[in-house]
């Protein structure tokens, strides 16, 4: 499976199949959510936090490739991130692009 930002694929002809899209909700438990608020405090990076993102992120993209895989897609174009905060300590991530097959 072909995955990138851009709307077309070099050397490609490309049928548009639709829109594909995964999210996941994720949140650290309450113990490293207390120690990086102390870290938010004194400054840098809050890498709890950062660690969380990144896994999110993967399993969302997993879920798209899950369902352009569905649709018998060769790749997904124009792909973008979006999140948002559900609670505190908690956000959404959502990856979506568009799944094609190559002509």
């Amino acid at each position: 499976m072909i995955l990138v930002s851009t709307n077309y694929i070099s050397g490609k002809e490309l049928e548009m199949l639709g829109l594909v899209k995964g999210s996941t909700v994720q949140t650290k438990h309450i113990g490293k959510d207390i120690t990086q608020g102390l870290k938010s405090v004194v400054g840098g990076e809050l890498k709890a936090y950062t660690e969380m993102m990144n896994e999110a992120r993967a399993q969302a993209t997993k879920r798209m490739v899950e369902e352009a895989e569905a649709l018998k897609a060769d790749a997904v174009v124009n792909i973008r991130y979006s999140t948002s905060a559900i609670v505190q300590g908690a956000a959404e991530v959502i990856a979506y692009g568009t799944a094609v097959r190559f002509v």
